[in-house]
C-alpha cells in the first residue's frame, strides 16, 4: 500500500525510482539503523537499482556502500513501500517504490558513509519508535511479524 509523503506539485514532472533496501539483524535479534546527519533522522540502508541490478543485488551493495557491512545474507524479501516527494533541486516530482529484505549478519563493525554520523544495533521496538517515516515503520512491523 502506498504511503504518501507530499502531495505531487502541479505542473512538474513525475520521475519513478525503484530501491532496493534490507533490514539487517544481528546474531542477539537487534536491527541496524543509521543516522542521517543532515536530515537528523534515523532510517535503514537502502537505495537505488542501478540498470540490470537484481533487488537482492542491489539491497546487499547498499547495506555494503551506506554501512559496511559486507557479510549480509538475506532471508527473504519483507515488503515493498512506495511514497512520493518532490525533489526541489532538480523541480521534479518523484514517485518512488523501495522493495526490502530481510537481512542478518554476525557482524557488528559497521563503517558508515559519510552522509550518516552514526550507526546502531537497537531492539526491533526501539527501531520503530526511531525512524521517523511511516513507510520505515511499517517495514520493521512486517519484519517483527515474520521474525524468525
Amino acid at each position: 500500500m502506498p504511503v504518501t509523503t507530499q502531495p505531487y506539485r502541479p505542473g512538474a514532472p513525475i520521475v519513478p525510482e525503484l530501491a532496493a533496501g534490507v533490514v539487517i539483524f544481528g546474531d542477539e535479534g537487534t536491527v541496524f539503523l543509521l543516522h542521517q546527519a543532515e536530515e537528523d533522522r534515523w532510517c535503514l540502508p537502502k537505495g537505488h537499482v542501478d540498470p540490470g541490478e537484481s533487488l537482492e543485488a542491489a539491497a546487499v551493495r547498499e547495506a555494503r556502500e551506506e554501512a559496511g557491512l559486507d557479510s549480509v545474507e538475506l532471508d527473504g524479501e519483507l515488503r515493498e513501500v512506495a511514497y512520493r516527494f518532490f525533489h526541489p533541486r532538480k523541480g521534479v516530482n518523484v514517485h518512488k517504490s523501495v522493495v526490502f529484505f530481510r537481512g542478518r549478519t554476525a557482524q557488528r563493525d559497521a563503517r558508515p558513509e559519510p552522509i550518516f554520523d552514526r550507526a546502531e544495533w537497537v531492539p526491533l521496538a526501539e527501531a520503530v519508535r526511531r525512524v521517523r517515516y511511516p513507510a520505515d515503520r511499517e517495514v520493521l512491523e512486517s519484519a517483527r511479524s515474520s521474525k524468525r
